[in-house]
């Protein structure tokens, strides 16, 4: 079926005139019932029957992203990591792309995903933006860190967490992405491939995750047979392991006992 095209008003055309000629990425309310001499209604009902067609993007309450040329039909399509690294731009956030994005990326799942999950300091919830389903977790600095740029089709460098990182998310964070018992595959499955990142998924738990991470990846490295030495750090992080946490959370926690990490395991290792 053939995409209508959509029709372009006189007020249209000024806003992307406007932009277009300032070179300007961003808009705000305000400015446009200004530039084209119109009251504050007819600006927002303006913005928003652009925003619906897709001429533009809304952001948040008040700023929008504008294309730099009139898109092709009319409306406009960027990928989701374009729109978020603008909206990132906005607000002067730091933020990371993790959760089910970063295990297709990295070659963990095959699942497309149908949302971003995104680390930052600034927003948190469920929302969409420019036909994206985004899902914002707000976390602190200090559990930003351990990336890489990715270069989108649209020419932005996204930030994407290392393959390092996103095990230790599948694993810190299995409960919002159901990644345990799996995550433990990935891990034994990675380190048997690339045996030379061990040091770097040692050094991003013990950065960025808790004590009951540390507990799980620990004694998996111990199980998959990664020297003693090796894990010295991760139990001085961890101190005297006195409370239990099941291996596997959301099974029974029936299982032998491991003082040494304080953990019930309640199910197989993949190795």
């Amino acid at each position: 079926m053939k995409q209508e095209k959509t029709k372009l008003g006189k007020f249209e055309m000024q806003l992307l005139a406007y932009a277009q000629l300032r070179k300007k990425e961003f808009i705000s309310s305000g400015e446009i019932a200004s530039a084209l001499d119109i009251n504050a209604e007819q600006e927002w009902k303006l913005l928003n029957r652009m925003a619906t067609s897709g001429l533009i993007i809304r952001l948040k309450r008040g700023a929008y992203l504008v294309p730099s040329h009139l898109p092709a039909g009319g409306r406009w399509t960027v990928s989701g990591y374009y729109i978020l690294s603008k909206l990132m731009e906005v607000i002067k956030g730091r933020y990371q792309i993790s959760g089910s994005s970063a295990f297709n990326f990295h070659g963990f799942d095959d699942q497309i995903p149908n949302r971003i999950y995104v680390y930052n300091d600034r927003i948190f919830g469920e929302k969409q933006i420019g036909g994206t389903d985004f899902v914002f977790i707000k976390t602190d600095v200090k559990r930003l860190g351990s990336t890489k740029s990715l270069k989108t089709p649209d020419g932005i460098d996204a930030v994407m967490v290392t393959k390092t990182r996103a095990l230790v998310d599948a694993v810190y964070d299995w409960s919002r992405y159901n990644t345990l018992p799996r995550a433990y595959g990935w891990i034994a499955e990675t380190l048997k491939k690339d045996p030379d990142i061990t040091e770097k998924l040692i050094d991003d738990t013990l950065k960025y995750s808790n004590k009951g991470t540390i507990k799980r990846i620990g004694y998996l490295l111990a199980q998959i047979g990664i020297a003693d030495d090796r894990l010295l750090e991760l139990k001085r992080k961890l101190g005297p392991a006195k409370s239990l946490i099941p291996w596997i959370p959301g099974q029974a926690a029936k299982g032998s006992v491991n003082k040494e990490w304080g953990l019930i395991v309640n199910g197989g290792t993949p190795l």
